[in-house]
């Protein structure tokens, strides 16, 4: 009786230490655990209280009636050694497995032959003998397997909690060094012809706010291809601070547009969002404020030197100011070509047109003005007479009135003059009377040029100018209005 009692109590106290090592592993709930059956009913056969010592005697019992009962169900005799003895007699003597051993004479022969039906075959429990042995496990060691198996469940759940927070915690440290490491950027500039490992590079002004919070305002400098810049990740705004200057002193337009960029990782690629066109303009319109602020950049940063961005400074002025004395020679020229084209009679004045010029030479008469091909007084392009208004004009034998210019003063000025569009196929053709003249290739297609304005070649005015009919309407009509459109606008009555 008293060692009844003391295995009740031994029972019972590691039932409550296995519940108080349950609590520990933060409070997990058996039920919300999936076991199998077999430890199912280890739970179930915990809580029945049963000392170990009466659970062992009768689950003893048990499986001794089990074995007992499978081995009266087999039904299998013994086996019989006569029966083995046979089986080997009827092999021939020199093919039996029996032998004697050499070198001990007349000693007992040994069978070394097994028979087969000797050796225990596996075989599976019956559903009896699997519920005996379920039953015999004690309670106690139940619940030493159930913790076991939480236990191992939050280890793993643990492990993998440690892996994923250990993950964490490396990206974290990454962005937070990051934050703090300048990044290298690319941004997207043109500027035409600039080489700035001979000239200056180009400063950008950088402003913004860095990771840090920290506000940022610098001028940075990049290379033709935009390369150079180094922020730490944040928002900025850029812009062109001034030209750079290349080698020959080429100065260029500022762009006036800034752009809104965001730097998160180096190497990163801000072409398509910050993109710059530096254009070049007439270099006489380059003042000493832009020279002077691309010299003050290049010295500060631009350049490799104080020396070299003083160099690049002389080259941008030298080459402004070779610009401006080319077009002031350029004016004084256009003056002299403009007085030399300017043409004034009694009662009205002209321009000979720019087209002409250099082509031709004028003779004057009172009122009369006659354009000839230079060097050829005999061969007419326009002759300009001017006409009080109510009278008639007749223009001299051969010639066409080709237009007319009403000055507003009672007087207008009939311009008329061979129709070369016609009169030339027609005579290199052998298709008029008395012809003025032969009319050489090269004269025959000057004058051609002159009246249409058209580069027609010797073949096209023998065989094209000239329609088949012969008729002169559309050769006509062809001078005609040309000499309206580059001659006649400019006759004006003289002031």
């Amino acid at each position: 009786m008293e060692n009844e009692t003391r295995g009740q109590e031994d029972a019972a106290q590691d039932a409550a230490a296995c519940a108080e090592a349950l609590e520990s592993l933060d409070r997990f709930s058996l039920d919300e655990v999936a076991f199998d059956e077999t430890i199912v009913d280890m739970q179930d056969a915990a809580g029945d209280g049963i000392p170990d010592t009466g659970d062992d005697v009768e689950d003893a019992r048990d499986e001794a009636d089990v074995e007992k009962g499978d081995d009266e169900g087999n039904g299998q005799p013994e086996p019989n050694a006569g029966d083995e003895t046979s089986l080997l007699g009827d092999l021939p003597v020199d093919e039996s497995l029996t032998r004697e051993l050499p070198g001990l004479g007349s000693a007992p022969v040994v069978d070394e032959t097994i028979a087969m039906g000797d050796i225990p075959l596996p075989s599976a429990p019956s559903a009896h003998e699997a519920e005996v042995r379920h039953r015999k496990m004690s309670p106690k060691r139940r619940n030493l397997m159930v913790a076991g198996v939480v236990a191992v469940a939050l280890v793993a759940g643990g492990a993998g909690y440690a892996a994923w927070n250990g993950y964490q915690q490396e990206q974290a440290a990454v962005v937070a060094a990051n934050a703090h490491t300048m990044m290298s950027v690319q941004i997207g500039v043109h500027a035409a012809g600039l080489d700035c490992s001979t000239g200056s590079k180009i400063p950008v002004q950088v402003s913004g706010q860095d990771s840090d919070g920290s506000s940022v305002s610098e001028t940075l400098y990049v290379d033709e291809h935009g390369r150079g810049i180094k922020l730490l990740p944040g928002d900025y705004t850029l812009s062109i601070a001034a030209s750079p200057i290349a080698a020959d002193g080429t100065i260029y337009t500022v762009p006036t547009t800034k752009t809104q960029v965001t730097v998160k990782s180096d190497g990163q690629d801000l072409s398509a969002q910050a993109a710059f066109k530096l254009k070049v303009p007439s270099a006489d319109t380059v003042t000493n404020d832009q020279i002077d602020a691309a010299a003050k950049y290049a010295e500060e940063g631009g350049a490799s030197s104080a020396a070299t961005a003083k160099v690049l400074q002389q080259a941008a002025t030298a080459r402004r100011d070779a610009a401006v004395n080319a077009v002031s020679a350029q004016k004084a020229q256009a003056a002299r070509d403009a007085d030399a084209r300017h043409k004034a009679t009694d009662l009205y004045q002209l321009d000979i047109p720019v087209e002409w010029y250099g082509k031709v030479e004028t003779w004057q008469n009172g009122s009369t003005l006659c354009i000839y091909l230079a060097g050829d007084s005999d061969t007419p392009i326009v002759t300009l007479v001017a006409v009080r208004e109510g009278e008639s004009f007749t223009p001299d034998e051969g010639d066409t009135v080709l237009g007319a210019a009403n000055l507003g003063n009672g007087y207008t000025v009939y311009a008329s003059g061979p129709v070369y569009p016609y009169v030339v196929p027609q005579t290199i053709n052998g298709r008029t009377q008395n012809p003025v003249s032969t009319y050489p290739m090269d004269t025959a297609i000057e004058l051609v040029e002159l009246t249409t304005g058209n580069r027609y070649t010797y073949s096209q005015i023998k065989s094209v100018l000239v329609g088949k009919d012969g008729k002169a309407d559309a050769a006509t009509k062809l001078e005609c209005d040309y000499i309206a459109q580059i001659l006649l606008p400019s006759i004006k009555a003289q002031d």
